[in-house]
């Protein structure tokens, strides 16, 4: 699976940003996309994620402020309002078949990824 993400750029602090990941090529069976972000020399931080059964999970650092949505099967899109300093990274589209608490640990597809800035 081919994941292509879209969205990001620089905002202030209290902004919002729209991410888009779209998915294409030879698909497996997906039960999982989400996102999660990566700051360098840091580990992967998941963010949210959208299961096939419509379960959604999301980190307890963006409930609240980040809302993540699947309009079509295979595009997901990451609403990201109030956002802050700390939300600064460079933002992956994954997926995998596994749940989203898997994510980031199992994801068999991964975007380039797109940079988010929050500056204070």
């Amino acid at each position: 699976v081919l994941l292509v993400e879209s969205g990001g750029g620089s905002v202030q602090s209290g902004g919002s940003l729209r991410l888009s990941c779209s998915a294409s090529g030879e698909t497996y069976p997906i039960h999982c996309m989400g996102w999660f972000r990566q700051v360098p020399g840091k580990g992967r931080e998941p963010v949210a994620g959208f299961q096939s059964d419509g379960v959604t999970e999301y980190a307890d650092s963006v409930k609240g402020r980040f809302t993540i949505s699947q309009p079509t099967a295979d595009t997901v899109t990451l609403q990201m309002n109030d956002l802050k300093p700390e939300d600064t990274a460079m933002y992956y589209c994954a997926a995998t078949p596994w749940s989203c608490s898997d994510l980031v640990t199992k994801f068999t597809s991964r975007g380039d990824g797109t940079q988010v800035t929050v500056s204070s």
